[in-house]
């Protein structure tokens, strides 16, 4: 028998004690009572790993397969025994144990071993000595085994390690799990994670040095992401027991709200399906199952991942440069493990599964992301009202599946194989088609518009999509006269702060207001107006530091910013029908693998990062310490104000994680690990190391992809 079998409690490391245990049966099963024979059918589930137990078997005729985490780790034979630990201690089931072929067992449980004592100790004492022995050499093996781990470098490892939690230092044996030295909440908020050395973690994740080790709560961002993450785990387990031969994928998310996809029809109704789905994830989650790691050879991983048709994560492993890769699982559920997960099912909850309509009414569902108070929802929404709809993002996804493009893997594949300049001069096609669209549509109202407002969050390209979109309405005899937003901002000592004393420079109060209102008054008045400018790298505003406008007849005012659809912004300046609204945002992302898209938030904060790098005096970790509080003030002063826009915009490009990924990767590196933004920079620093980089000079000048690396043509 393996050597690795052992671990789960099989067969013997010492074959002559386990040996003496086997020829203890002839006298064990003289004895009435003690030892009940059972005859099981080839197939039959004989133990099965992780359930209670108190009895102990001999096979006494045919073989039985032993498997762990659903992989055979070795077989028994006649005169072999298992199950032994769970007859002492109660101890769960390590393995799962299935008759290979009809199977002859003996079953010695609690109570016959009990009566054994009783009634025939002299044939108890050699049996029990042999198990012990039997334990006790194996104890000595694996311990041997650790000797010869903290031995296998010419430096060897410490047995004892220093740890340093929150000031208070632990010594504690080497590989001690980062779970067993940290709370199960914090505040309130379940720990999901460790920050060891400022690094987010697993809590499975065994300490091997001195180290600081900090819990990671879902309140914190990063925590909040991993919960997420765990979730979306958790319905494609749901989706695969529920409807085995459909398989799921999900979609980037778009707030509290994840779309999920199913790879062939469904011959159900999706609004029955919706509760059954919510009702088995959070059956998972009450079993308490665990979420693992295991460490698979890239090779190993692709051919299991082609063996299921995952093309995206196939194709993503291509272009790795390790030899191993990480896997995460949940009961049968294998996917990559691109970053930490939760430990176990029972951490989630606040989720729920919903049933919709789209924009043309086709039925959809998604995964419905909130807090603990949706933990006991029962069920489903039903079909509710017609999503806003959004052509240009829909028409985007079709493009990069027409394309081939549609994951990082592919995409990868299309950049080796030198079709990367093509993708580019596609992509930014699609882009000017998009602008001309939205130009047609301001133009079949050109007799009432006086007013263009392009609104959208934190780096979504405002200011070169507004350049683009001048020349296109010039093209159509409209002369667009223009104004940022930025300008007029007040003075930084007087900007409002947020609630943890940071400026909240998302807030509409951060506008001068009463300036902005007064100047739109007497531009459409016809007036000469000298316009403000605020200087970011001081801090201050110049209210009439801008340039001198005018407005005439047949000119229309373009206004940029992230508060231009915010009915608040104007006031009554101007009438509601005179105004046309654009939102404007990256809104398609690349996916991983059928669990994982790249993240919007995360492209939007890349691209912040390295414009702020040289325009703005703004490191990487000034960026990402005030990311929580700009993300906090889209939600509440940006996003609600996107379905009256008349017109979406998304400002994503397929490629432009490939370009940013050059500058990026230094700016990352200049966090210092000690910082609070190092947790955030080192996930985003393998983020995009998953890209095949793509040199800037593919970049055309006119690209909004230039406004944050820089070189624009709209700039000269």
């Amino acid at each position: 028998m393996p050597l690795s079998i052992r671990q789960v409690d099989v067969t013997a490391i010492a074959r002559e004690e386990s040996d003496a245990v086997s020829k203890s049966m002839p006298a064990l099963l003289a004895i009435p009572g003690v030892i009940e024979r059972r005859n099981v059918p080839a197939g039959t589930t004989v133990l099965r790993e992780g359930d209670p137990g108190d009895e102990m078997f001999f096979v006494l005729e045919g073989t039985a397969v032993v498997e762990r985490g659903g992989v055979e780790v070795g077989r028994l034979h006649r005169g072999d025994h298992f199950g032994e630990l769970a007859l002492f201690s109660g101890a769960p089931r390590a393995a799962t144990v299935r008759a290979h072929d009809e199977l002859v067992l003996g079953k010695l449980g609690r109570g016959g071993f009990e009566q054994l004592l009783h009634h025939a100790p002299e044939a108890c004492v050699p049996f029990v000595g042999a198990l012990v022995r039997l334990l006790g050499r194996e104890l000595t093996a694996m311990t041997d085994s650790v000797a010869v781990l903290l031995r296998e470098r010419s430096l060897p490892r410490r047995t004892e390690v220093d740890v340093d939690v929150g000031g208070e230092h632990h010594a504690v044996h080497t590989g001690t799990p980062a779970r067993a030295l940290l709370p199960a909440e914090l505040d309130g908020h379940p720990v999901v994670a460790a920050l060891l050395e400022n690094r987010a973690v697993s809590l499975h994740t065994p300490i091997s040095s001195d180290a600081h080790l900090q819990p990671l709560t879902s309140a914190h961002w990063e925590g909040r992401k991993i919960w997420r993450r765990s979730i979306g785990l958790l319905l494609l387990e749901a989706a695969s027991r529920v409807c085995p031969d459909v398989r799921a994928r999900l979609r980037g998310s778009r707030g509290v709200e994840q779309r999920i996809e199913l790879a062939c029809p469904y011959g159900g109704s999706l609004e029955a399906l919706a509760p059954r789905l919510a009702a088995e994830m959070r059956a998972i989650a009450a079993s308490g199952a665990p979420l693992a790691t295991e460490l698979w050879t890239v090779e190993e991983a692709s051919a299991f991942f082609a063996d299921r048709g995952d093309r995206d994560a196939v194709a993503l492993l291509s272009t790795t440069r390790e030899a191993t890769v990480p896997l995460a699982v949940l009961g049968g559920t294998y996917v990559l493990a691109l970053d930490p997960l939760v430990p176990e099912a029972s951490l989630l909850c606040g989720f729920d599964v919903t049933a919709s309509r789209g924009p043309t009414g086709e039925p959809r569902l998604s995964l419905v992301l909130g807090d603990e108070s949706l933990a006991g929802a029962p069920g489903t929404r039903p079909f509710a009202a017609p999503v806003r709809s959004r052509p240009m993002v829909e028409e985007h996804h079709r493009w990069l599946e027409a394309m081939g493009a549609a994951s990082v893997g592919a995409f990868n594949e299309l950049c080796v194989s030198g079709r990367v300049t093509e993708l580019i001069r596609i992509a930014e096609g699609f882009h000017e088609k998009s602008t001309g669209r939205i130009v047609d549509a301001i133009a079949e109202r050109r007799d009432a518009v006086r007013v263009i407002c392009v609104a959208g969050p934190s780096s979504s390209g405002k200011t070169t999509f507004l350049k683009r979109l001048t020349i296109q309405l010039r093209i159509e005899g409209i002369r667009p006269i223009g104004i940022s937003l930025d300008d007029y901002y007040v003075d930084r000592e007087a900007t409002p702060k947020d609630d943890k004393g940071e400026y909240d420079y998302e807030a509409l109060d951060a506008l001068s207001l009463a300036l902005l209102q007064a100047h739109v008054r007497r531009l459409l008045a016809g007036e000469a107006v000298r316009t403000a400018r605020y200087d970011f790298l001081t801090g201050r505003s110049h209210p009439e530091g801008g340039p001198e406008l005018t407005l005439q007849p047949g000119d229309v005012l373009l206004l940029e910013g992230i508060h231009g659809l915010n009915p608040a912004l104007l006031g009554d300046a101007i009438d509601p029908s005179q105004r046309f609204g654009i939102y404007i945002e990256p809104a398609t992302a690349l996916r991983f693998d059928r669990l994982e898209t790249l993240s919007v938030a995360d492209i939007r904060l890349l691209r912040r990062i390295v414009r702020d790098r040289f325009t703005r005096g703004a490191t990487a970790a000034d960026n990402i310490r005030r990311w929580p509080s700009v993300r906090a003030g889209e939600r509440k002063h940006i996003f609600p104000y996107e379905p009256i826009a008349d017109a979406v915009y998304d400002s994503s490009l397929v490629y432009e994680p490939a370009v940013l990924k050059v500058f990026a990767e230094r700016y990352l590196l200049e966090v210092p690990r000690e910082h609070p933004s190092f947790v955030t920079a080192h996930r985003l620093r393998r983020l995009i190391d998953r890209f095949v980089a793509i040199y800037p000079d593919h970049v055309p000048t006119t690209s909004i992809l230039r406004e944050f690396i820089g070189g624009s043509s709209w700039e000269k």
